[in-house]
């Protein structure tokens, strides 16, 4: 009896080979563009999919976010620096049709643009541009790479500069600018201080001169503050017009002549 089943065993394997070739499964994140005789049918999924064998061919097409590591790209800034940037690229799907047949490898060629991409727009900048405005520099590349891209069935969701890499010569020089730039900010700022201090100094002497009771306060402000040291020698300021009232006493005791006044007539 099993003699007579044995004719039977091969297409039965032939048979169940073919239909688990047949069945397809595709999760949720995937879809499958089926090809009916070479010519596109449709986009299929996610779950069960039934193809057949030798007449029907799928591609499978991943719709989650790829990560795109950037190789390292030389670039020479508008400023004739060089500098070795990496970066990275965030991309989806989001129409497997064309993403099959627009482009032969959708992740190899936005490679290959993102790569171009990033060379031609931090040309255009300064090498302080990008290092100081690394987030415009991202929002540019991915405008770039998204429009490019958009006949693909490409949506680029993000563009991130990881690394601007300078040499060792142009680091200095970058440490010797910002040093120089310190010194600058500071000898500014000493500047205004001594500015603002004359003002305030000016106002002071105004009122000073105003009032005769605040100048004496402030000898015997000053009296005070010297007395507190170790100096055997002090020093008393006199007001000007207490010396001019001793200069012009004469030896008698009585006022000088003011120039202009006649003498005394001599022999009547």
């Amino acid at each position: 009896m099993i003699g007579d089943l044995i004719p039977y065993i091969a297409p039965t394997v032939i048979l169940l080979l073919i239909i688990g070739s047949a069945i397809k499964i595709l999760p949720e994140y995937e879809r499958g563009v089926v090809f009916f005789l070479g010519r596109f049918q449709g986009v299929k999924g996610p779950g069960l999919i039934i193809i057949i064998p030798g007449i029907q061919q799928m591609v499978r097409v991943d719709l989650r976010v790829i990560t795109l590591d950037v190789p390292g790209q030389d670039v020479i800034s508008r400023d004739n620096v060089t500098v070795r940037v990496n970066a990275v690229l965030y991309f989806r799907v989001v129409d497997p049709e064309r993403a099959i047949i627009r482009v032969e490898n959708f992740g190899s060629a936005t490679s290959q643009l993102a790569q171009t991409t990033l060379r031609s727009v931090l040309g255009k900048h300064d090498l302080d541009e990008m290092l100081a405005e690394r987030d415009k520099m991202n929002s540019d590349i991915q405008e770039i790479i998204d429009t490019q891209t958009e006949e693909w069935g490409i949506k680029v969701v993000n563009v991130e500069i990881k690394h601007v890499d300078l040499n060792e010569s142009m680091i200095r020089a970058i440490a010797r600018q910002a040093e120089a730039e310190r010194e600058r900010r500071a000898k500014v700022i000493h500047a205004e201080g001594e500015l603002q201090a004359s003002k305030k100094l000016v106002e002071a002497a105004q009122v000073m001169a105003a009032n005769a009771g605040a100048m004496q306060l402030r000898y015997l402000q000053t009296l005070s503050d010297m007395s507190t040291g170790n100096a055997s020698t002090i020093v008393f300021p006199l007001p000007l017009d207490m010396v001019e009232s001793f200069v012009n006493r004469k030896p008698g005791g009585s006022s000088a002549v003011t120039a202009g006044e006649g003498e005394p007539d001599q022999g009547g």
